[in-house]
């Protein structure tokens, strides 16, 4: 299997982070076209002071952030989900200090199920599953904001409603006497889709963060220490 080639990107994010566990040391340029291995990364990390360590490490932490993923209803951010293929098996221990964490996180006990190698812990709409693989586990992090969504769909069928009246209205030749209802069905309807809305960028980052910090930390092999930061 070829090795893994890293972008420039990619290559900028993991001396960054790695860097910021070796005293200080000088810059290189190493923007290449086609990538760079995961060897060649560490090489130069050598020649500049960085450790091959700290450089697989932040190496790691930049392929967790590949498995992202994101639900949009009309644009708008309403669900957030994560992959991240482990490459190991978690061991029980492991998946028990997880829940903790999650339900530390989260602020929420959920509820924890095992069927066979599958296991998953769930609050609502949010979801974490470990799920078995050809190379050990794969954690999948996903939610959905069921409240804002709820709310945005009752606003439309608010204004639904509210075109019908006046459509009606107009038809019957009541209109006029009608507007100050309909002018009411349409301020509520406006209202709900905003309150649904505005909710949601500050909702999707904050999870978002939530999931790289929890996926991060359970990719790393036990021992690696605190994960590297390779946030743009």
């Amino acid at each position: 299997m070829a090795d893994r080639r890293y972008n420039d990107k990619e290559i900028a994010a993991i001396f960054r982070a790695a860097a910021e566990q070796e005293p200080q040391s000088p810059q290189r340029e190493v923007a290449r076209d086609e990538g760079l291995t995961l060897g060649e990364l560490q090489a130069i990390g050598n020649e500049v002071g960085i450790s091959a360590d700290a450089v697989a490490q932040a190496a790691r932490a930049v392929d967790i952030r590949l498995g992202t993923g994101s639900r949009t209803f009309l644009g708008l951010p309403i669900g957030v989900a994560r992959t991240v293929n482990l490459n190991r098996r978690l061991t029980d221990d492991e998946w028990e200090r997880l829940v903790v964490q999650l339900r530390d996180v989260f602020n929420a006990r959920g509820r924890t199920r095992s069927d066979g190698s599958l296991r998953q812990w769930t609050n609502g709409n949010l979801q974490v599953l470990l799920e078995p693989t050809e190379t050990g586990h794969r954690l999948r992090f996903g939610t959905v904001h069921g409240g804002a969504r709820a709310a945005i769909g009752m606003g439309f069928a608010v204004l639904g409603v509210t075109a019908t009246v006046a459509i009606s209205s107009a038809m019957g030749g009541t209109l006029a006497e009608a507007i100050p209802g309909i002018a009411l069905l349409a301020a509520a309807g406006v209202g709900m889709i905003a309150s649904g809305a505005l909710r949601l960028p500050r909702w999707a980052r904050l999870r978002e963060r939530q999931m790289e910090a929890l996926a991060t930390r359970v990719a790393l092999p036990p021992g690696s220490g605190t994960p590297p930061n390779t946030g743009g």
